[in-house]
């Protein structure tokens, strides 16, 4: 998470006592507490310190419901990993509220560890329209938007405007700019998120897409994958690292990583979560007031981007649920959402913002980013999502480093996946 990094970076993870229904939760003791009281929430990484003062405005007014935060890794896949041991502890779980990335809310609501919630209560005719969609579960509410994302092209604005050329918008303009354009200035042609971690399953599900074609169905029963869009996608990749256009080092770039190189100044293109945007522009960076983005490229037009973000779920053992529902009010409310991309430099759910001038001035990126968000999809929707995203890294990390053709890798991809729906 970026979302959080998506997110594919960085991702922001909370855990916070939330509760879907008006019933009081049970204490580790096994006794009834009241709806009310103070609250656990568990973040991975907020690599932008924005959340803490949000918690003391909070703590401020809400002195008998204060909330403690607790932060977990930075990776998603290690949040994950901490998160999910500590729910199969029942009652003795030390978060009440999770804010999960987007694609664990099926795996989540599957397993009984988050509540269903009560629509009527947030604000979700004011958010974006897809991201309420990956806070659903077989057509019931298990979590609130919190956080949202797509990925962008990133690119040298000032090198392109020497070269007299429009940022690329197909896959075929951005290979021909980061073969020839890119080497006239010593630098590496383009880059992702290509270590095979979560940021990989996000990089390549864009590439499929983008592609035209999917990876599963029917919340994770039915397996989509071995297609030519998934051979076009994998394979576009692929050509780029084994053609130089894509840097051989760019396999062991995460969010941070590739953010510094491109941020540095060592490469023309970059995918990646509007953060990095935001952190290129900032002083001190290498490429200060040289930075553009652009909808990720497709191979006819613009492509489509995984939704990352994070969501609000209430651990199916929260403490205080009432609070717990007051507190994600909170968080998703205007002046907060408002916070969410001034002090942290991350997307925001409420639809208003992105056509606020004051904010477009500020983060000259938002139209792009609120087109990108609205023609995004989710990853692949699956009760086992964190086996799923094991095998989709496995399989285009070999594509990548040329153990497998991009054929034989989607065809292993399809066996894979479907063994993991029969289990």
């Amino acid at each position: 998470m970026r979302w959080i990094r998506a997110a594919g970076r960085g991702l922001l993870v909370v855990a916070v006592v939330l509760s879907g229904y008006v019933a009081s939760g049970t204490g580790a003791g096994g006794a009834r507490e009241s709806g009310r009281g103070p609250l656990t929430l568990a973040t991975a990484g907020d690599l932008t310190s924005y959340l803490g003062p949000q918690l003391d405005g909070w703590n401020r007014t809400h002195p008998g419901e204060k909330v403690t935060l607790v932060e977990l890794p930075d990776s998603a896949d290690e949040t994950h990993a901490q998160m999910t041991t500590d729910l199969r502890g029942g009652d003795r779980s030390r978060f009440d509220v999770l804010n999960i990335d987007v694609a664990w809310t099926s795996e989540f609501a599957a397993a009984g560890w988050i509540s269903p919630l009560d629509g009527a209560r947030f604000p979700l005719g004011s958010f974006l329209p897809p991201v309420v969609d990956t806070a659903r579960y077989e057509g019931r509410l298990y979590a609130v938007p919190y956080v949202t994302n797509a990925g962008l092209l990133l690119y040298r604005k000032d090198i392109l405007a020497k070269e007299g050329v429009a940022p690329p918008r197909t896959w075929a303009e951005l290979e021909h700019q980061a073969k020839t354009i890119a080497p006239k200035y010593g630098l590496g042609g383009y880059a992702g998120q290509f270590l095979p971690y979560e940021g990989l399953t996000v990089n390549a599900a864009e590439a499929v897409y983008s592609a035209g074609g999917t990876i599963l169905g029917d919340e994770g029963e039915r397996v989509t994958v071995n297609s030519a869009a998934a051979r076009e996608g994998i394979g576009f990749l692929a050509r780029g690292v084994r053609e130089g256009w894509i840097p051989k080092k760019a396999l062991t770039y995460k969010e941070e990583e590739s953010k510094q190189a491109f941020q540095d100044g060592h490469l023309l293109f970059l995918r990646n979560w509007p953060y990095a945007y935001v952190g290129a522009s900032a002083k001190g960076s290498a490429v200060a007031g040289k930075v553009g983005a652009v909808p990720l490229p497709g191979p006819d037009g613009p492509g489509t981007s995984v939704l990352g973000g994070s969501n609000l779920a209430v651990n199916t053992h929260a403490r205080h649920p009432d609070s717990a529902r007051r507190l994600i009010a909170y968080l998703t409310s205007e002046p907060v959402q408002r916070q969410v991309l001034t002090k942290g430099a991350l997307p925001p759910v409420r639809a208003a913002l992105y056509e606020d001038p004051e904010l477009i001035r500020e983060f000259p990126y938002l139209p792009t980013l609120r087109e990108s968000v609205l023609a995004a999809a989710p990853r692949p929707k699956s009760p086992r999502y964190d086996q799923v995203s094991l095998v989709v890294q496995a399989v285009v990390a070999d594509a990548l480093t040329g153990h497998e053709t991009p054929r034989a890798a989607v065809q292993r991809l399809a066996r894979e996946l479907a063994a993991i729906s029969r289990r």
